[in-house]
């Protein structure tokens, strides 16, 4: 599988450089998006065995795209992310883009927002996951300077390169896969980082024509949502217990759900 890479360092987002923007023709691959995982490793897997016996009989190799937010709010994001990091079920290929919890992680490690504000998001889920509890680490370290230090060096190295190697879309002739979606005044190639990744209303209630299908997930819905070529698979998954997948295969679209 040849993916071409694309890079606008002249964009930044929070202080950093634009992230990678990947390329690549899907025309005969079988796609598997799948949607919001939220720290809900048990949906994943069970999501991906659902993958993996629907693909079984579809031809060739095929190919996942997460479409970013692995951690915060739901119990197990670091085993999350140590799935991701492994390879992908046989015959399979897998993207992974950043969402904008990914980012504001990042965020945090590098002092850029406080562990406050990251709680904002579901940090807390996250650390208990690493085997920290910040309640219990505030009283051990008054000093917000030093538990800030002790937390960000006891987050794995490797999850946190991981973390910052995401690319921030997939674009193929036919969709442009995203975690949130696009500014819809703008071409492809000028998005900004900062809307692909934290956009809504801008993007979900634009009656502007759209370049081509949008998958996305962030903003939850109860069900996936498709028209004016936008799909959201974003089901809350943390909340609902519903982790949903979209197949894009033949110039049609299949969902599915946990």
């Amino acid at each position: 599988m040849v993916v071409s890479l694309m890079r606008r360092s002249s964009e930044r987002t929070n202080g950093a450089a634009s992230r990678r923007r990947l390329t690549l023709d899907i025309a005969e691959t079988p796609t598997y998006a799948i949607g919001d995982v939220h720290g809900c490793y048990d949906l994943l897997v069970e999501l991906e065995e659902r993958l993996v016996a629907d693909a079984a009989r579809l031809p060739g190799r095929k190919l996942i795209v997460m479409l970013g937010d692995y951690i915060d709010r739901g119990p197990s994001s670091a085993r999350v992310i140590t799935h991701l990091m492994r390879p992908p079920p046989a015959e399979f290929d897998r993207i992974c883009l950043t969402g904008n919890h990914e980012i504001s992680m990042l965020d945090y490690v590098d002092g850029e927002i406080s562990l406050e504000e990251w709680f904002r998001l579901g940090a807390e889920k996250t650390l208990n996951s690493y085997g920290l509890d910040p309640r219990h680490l505030e009283s051990q370290y008054p000093s917000k300077k030093k538990r800030d230090a002790f937390i960000r060096a006891s987050l794995p190295s490797d999850h946190i390169a991981f973390l910052r190697d995401l690319p921030i879309f997939l674009d193929t002739p036919s969709a442009l896969f995203v975690h949130a979606g696009i500014d819809p005044e703008r071409p492809i190639a000028d998005q900004s980082d900062a809307d692909l990744v934290f956009i809504r209303s801008r993007f979900s209630e634009s009656e502007r024509v759209l370049p081509k299908l949008i998958v996305h997930g962030h903003t939850p819905v109860d069900a996936p949502e498709t028209g004016h070529l936008r799909l959201n698979i974003d089901t809350g998954a943390f909340a609902s217990g519903k982790l949903t997948a979209a197949r894009i295969w033949g110039g049609r679209v299949q969902v599915t759900s946990t």
